[in-house]
């Protein structure tokens, strides 16, 4: 965020521009939100205090670690796919107010990040960015959702137009991957490579969040799109629906695979953020999935504990009230009594541990920001 002499920290500028940030979020575009302080800050008292919390000082320290894991050529990495860690560090960085344009040490290394992720040999003739460092669909959607938040922040017309240009063609690639022949069951969704035939969850929800950042900067995403994806969602709902679409069982979750019965935490937290993203506020299955992550709150020893909490943070938020305020304080719990010493995260369980601490890092980071919604696509 574009910050005043006497602001050097864009979290100053929190309390004097909620408002104004509440008024642009339902326009999701990076270009207005990120202009939003600047406009502020004209308006704050220079006499402000702004006096950091045990929040702000943990992402500040996670931020300061990040750039430590920095390498020469600008990736952000240390247990390979070094193309999505990048992704997720400058996701993660620009979540608690970090701007590529800034003349801060923060603001270089993300510009740095960036750069790295633009070079041409970290996506394919055909728009895919999942090849080069193994990521497949994953870390494409990743990567995708990263650029199209920072659409429009870029330090030059030129890489603006180079960051739009690699979401074109990241954009293309989601939408014909989307339209490969598959089963009933599997159509909407996405799997682990561009031309699969199947679909799951996991996958899918990283591709409909790009998708969906995508169309708020106003690019072309047809809206067959989004319903397709948003319908994947539903025959992913544990509860069955009646004829009317109603889920026979009030509190229910998200499966990893449509018409199962095993809703996972992960999974729920998963899709109940997409459901909202997707404008599906007051759909049974987000209040379901929402009251049933009441009675299944994150563990940080479960699978997928990080991936997991990222969504439940930023679902529960979305959701508002009570769940908001529950998931908000078991989270800065959860994830403050495990931070180490130097700033980093690094996840207890098997599943994900492998990925480094990097990963845990910005995963956590962005679990925490929700008290910040710099990024439009997890605001309200």
């Amino acid at each position: 965020m574009s910050c005043s002499p006497e602001f050097s920290d864009p979290r100053v500028l929190f309390l004097s521009v909620s408002v104004v940030l509440a008024s642009l979020a339902g326009r999701g575009h990076a270009q207005e939100v990120a202009a939003a302080p600047a406009e502020a800050a004209e308006a704050a008292p220079t006499s402000a205090v702004f006096q950091k919390d045990e929040v702000d000082l943990a992402v500040d320290k996670a931020v300061a670690w990040l750039m430590t894991m920095q390498r020469q050529d600008g990736a952000i990495t240390d247990k390979g796919h070094d193309t999505t860690m990048t992704s997720l560090s400058i996701m993660a960085m620009a979540s608690v107010g970090v701007q590529p344009g800034s003349p801060t040490p923060e603001g270089r290394a993300m510009q740095r990040a960036l750069q790295y992720v633009l070079q041409d040999d970290r996506v394919d003739d055909k728009g895919y960015f999942g090849g080069n460092d193994a990521s497949r669909m994953y870390g494409h959607g990743i990567i995708t959702l990263m650029l199209t938040e920072m659409l429009g922040m870029g330090t030059s017309a030129e890489q603006d137009q180079l960051i739009h240009d690699r979401c074109q063609g990241a954009i293309d690639l989601i939408l014909s991957s989307q339209k490969e022949r598959k089963p009933v069951q599997a159509r909407g969704g996405w799997r682990y490579n561009p031309n699969a035939t199947d679909a799951d969850l996991s996958v899918s929800v990283w591709q409909l969040m790009a998708l969906r950042s995508a169309k708020n900067d106003g690019m072309e995403v047809p809206a067959s799109a989004i319903a397709d994806a948003v319908e994947y969602l539903k025959r992913s709902y544990a509860s069955p629906l009646d004829r009317n679409g109603l889920p026979t069982r009030k509190a229910s979750g998200f499966c990893y695979e449509p018409h199962q019965n095993n809703p996972t935490f992960t999974m729920t937290a998963a899709g109940l953020l997409a459901m909202q993203v997707c404008g599906e506020y007051e759909s049974p299955l987000v209040e379901g999935a929402a009251d049933w992550l009441l009675e299944h709150p994150p563990q940080w020893n479960e699978r997928f504990c990080s991936y997991g909490t990222y969504y439940y943070a930023q679902g529960m938020y979305q959701r508002g009230g009570d769940h908001a305020e529950t998931a908000r304080t078991l989270v800065q719990q959860m994830l403050l009594e495990k931070q180490a010493a130097d700033g980093s995260w690094l996840a207890e369980n098997g599943s994900e541990r492998g990925h480094g601490a990097v990963y845990s890092t910005a995963m956590a980071v962005l679990s925490l920001s929700v008290k910040y919604h710099y990024l439009p696509i997890y605001q309200k």
